[in-house]
């Protein structure tokens, strides 16, 4: 069960998010117009302020498509 207080707080912070990282958000809705269809790999690469890069990727099956979709709609109002 999600809690309504830390949704209202989630909406506040990705609202600061949003202010501090415009670009994001227009990735985001890029991404979402196209769609994430099974095949589709998800890569993630973050670099520390040391130059050390952590990566990983996930390849997309039918049941990541339903449980994006679904956190999609959740997210939806924020």
């Amino acid at each position: 069960m999600i809690n309504p207080a830390k949704l209202f707080k989630m909406k506040g912070l990705w609202e600061g998010f949003v202010k501090n990282h415009p670009r994001f958000p227009q990735f985001i809705s890029a991404v979402q117009s196209n769609g994430i269809n099974e095949g589709s790999v998800i890569e993630i690469t973050v670099t520390a302020p040391d130059g050390k890069n952590l990566s990983t990727n996930v390849k997309v099956s039918q049941s990541d498509k339903e449980m994006l979709e679904e956190l999609t709609e959740l997210l939806k109002g924020m």
